[in-house]
């Protein structure tokens, strides 16, 4: 199913994706693609960069700074990162629609993307309840933050290799 032709479904949407004005532009201003990749990056910066500095906090480091205080510090960060990732990510994708839905790398990219997500509702719906206030998180949120941390990590990996498969 990762090789060779892209199912009727996918390939439809594939197409669909690639005639739009926005992909069509990606694909002939020589400064629109590198240029959206730059928005993206510094999206990935602000969202992963703000998350892991609250991962690595609730895994032991930094004690001395409250985690509600540096929550409330960091959670507008990751918000803003965020608000400038996807949309500039979708564009990027748009560019080659029916490469990056065949692309097996592409779609790990986007399992990870999709499980970091889930595991942060997780965490925010359920261990960081728990741990509000706390200087002691929860093993949960602990283990939250780890598998955040791999995750990211993972996201960021695919993204680069994307470059080069």
């Amino acid at each position: 199913m990762l090789e060779g032709a892209a199912p009727a479904g996918l390939a439809g949407l594939a197409e669909w994706i690639a005639a739009t004005a926005p992909a069509q532009a990606m694909r002939t201003n020589a400064w629109l693609y590198p240029a959206v990749e730059t928005v993206h990056i510094v999206g990935f910066v602000l969202l992963v960069g703000a998350v892991e500095m609250f991962d690595l906090r609730v895994l032991g480091f930094g004690r001395a700074l409250p985690p509600r205080e540096l929550a409330r510090h960091l959670l507008p960060w990751s918000a803003g990162g965020l608000l400038l990732m996807v949309p500039s990510g979708l564009l990027l994708m748009s560019a080659q629609a029916a490469d990056m839905l065949r692309n097996p790398v592409f779609l790990l990219k986007m399992g990870l993307v999709a499980s970091a997500g889930l595991n942060a509702l997780a965490f925010h719906l359920g261990s960081w309840w728990r741990t509000r206030g706390s200087v002691a998180p929860t093993v949960a949120a602990r283990v939250n933050a780890a598998l955040s941390l791999l995750f990211w990590v993972a996201v960021i990996t695919c993204g680069r290799m994307l470059a080069y498969v």
